[in-house]
């Protein structure tokens, strides 16, 4: 299914052809070469100071680990996130060894899930970012200590658009893709608008 964003000048087709399904072919398989160049395209994102905050905890389907990331998503996620061929815990350590806090850790680590989005787009993959889950269940159940702080849950996999979803995401997976126009995420200058009235 083609939901290539329409703009107003040209961008990269990695970009433009970009979008979060919920649809996914529940009988395709993620190869490892295609994971380790996933997390290379994370690895490689830039971060404040070269911290390198992000964490990723990779959980194919039918792994156990993949059942209990599985059942830390909210039903409504669950109702179609286990055909993805994976799903990819995204953490932030958001203090360093000695205590000293990363303020920028949540910001780096989702430049490295924007790479690592992008990656999957090469390849042919989609993703769709996750934040409807028990943080407290992930934290418990995989061990993280009070450092790491989970982010996001990544749904990777094949889209498939003859998937059967429930007629809500059916529907929704249908819709046009929006966004708000440029001019609408500009923010004002107020010291330009004074020199202007002056």
């Amino acid at each position: 299914m083609g939901k290539t964003a329409s703009t107003a000048v040209p961008v990269h087709p990695l970009l433009a052809e970009r979008w979060s399904p919920r649809g996914f072919d529940h009988g395709h398989e993620i190869g490892d070469d295609h994971v380790t160049a996933l997390l290379e395209a994370a690895r490689w994102a830039p971060s404040a100071g070269n911290s390198q905050p992000w964490r990723f905890l990779v959980t194919r389907r039918g792994e156990d680990a993949h059942g209990r990331l599985f059942a830390a998503l909210n039903p409504g996620n669950q109702a179609w996130a286990g055909a993805a061929s994976a799903l990819v815990l995204v953490a932030a350590r958001t203090a360093a060894a000695d205590g000293t806090p990363q303020p920028w850790a949540l910001y780096d680590t989702g430049q490295a899930v924007a790479a690592l989005v992008t990656q999957a787009q090469a390849h042919g993959l989609a993703v769709h970012q996750i934040g409807g889950f028990d943080t407290d269940a992930v934290r418990a159940g995989f061990g993280l200590d009070q450092a790491l702080t989970p982010v996001v849950v990544l749904a990777v996999g094949r889209a498939d658009p003859d998937a059967q979803l429930p007629g809500h995401l059916a529907a929704r997976e249908a819709a046009p893709r929006t966004r708000y126009p440029v001019s609408d995420l500009l923010l004002a200058d107020p010291a330009a608008s004074y020199r202007n009235a002056a």
